[in-house]
């Protein structure tokens, strides 16, 4: 068992409603433009209508001449988009505001989002849910960083499948910063903040302008 099987298995309930909801806000078409930033093609699977979608990432994927032919793969950085305001008919994210280490970082992310995109959608888990989705564990995002670090490689399921060393626990404790809802209204002024629910719980946060 690995981590790719835990989130298949995990996942694609979520991603799938996640979807819906996108397609019902903003109904693409395939003359959309979309600049998805730190995306995969995963989550465009779960639509039907086939914009343009060009997927912004550090680097590039493996085999990219394989996938569809509605997606485009270039290298950039989220944080400083090489594009013109406007660009793009929506900017689109799903879970990666989160891992950009800092508050300003976020913000810079945040606000070359809002400048390219015409429409937005940037989703990210909400810091008060209970589960910690990276950690795949219960409560361990509550504690202090020093016990975090204690505790990361043998207490959680992300820990003992992956059996990550020092380093890399230091990395992903260092790089991963959850937001509030509270944080996400100051990051996108202009957005509705919606939240995604479950078990009456808010799972995670929707940044979405119209």
């Amino acid at each position: 068992m690995n981590l790719t099987f835990i989130y298949n298995i995990l996942l694609p309930p979520f991603r799938r409603r996640r979807m819906w909801e996108f397609v019902r806000t903003f109904a693409p078409t395939p003359q959309t433009k979309v600049l998805d930033v730190g995306g995969t093609p995963y989550n465009w699977k779960f639509i039907a209508s086939r914009p343009q979608i060009t997927l912004l990432n550090l680097s590039l994927p493996q085999n990219v001449e394989s996938e569809s032919d509605n997606l485009d793969f270039v290298v950039g950085d989220g944080t400083d988009l090489k594009y013109a305001d406007a660009e793009f008919d929506i900017c689109y994210s799903n879970s990666v505001i989160e891992h950009l280490y800092s508050f300003e970082n976020q913000r810079k992310f945040a606000d070359e989002i809002r400048r390219v995109g015409r429409k937005i959608w940037v989703q990210t888990p909400a810091r008060t849910f209970f589960f910690e989705p990276h950690f795949l564990t219960p409560f361990i995002h509550y504690l202090p960083k020093n016990i975090q670090r204690r505790l990361l490689r043998n207490f959680t399921v992300w820990g003992l499948i992956s059996r990550p060393g020092k380093e890399k626990v230091d990395k992903v404790l260092s790089e991963i910063r959850l937001l509030s809802y509270e944080e996400m209204k100051i990051l996108f002024p202009d957005c509705e903040i919606r939240k995604e629910r479950f078990l009456g719980f808010t799972k995670a946060y929707v940044a979405v302008r119209q």
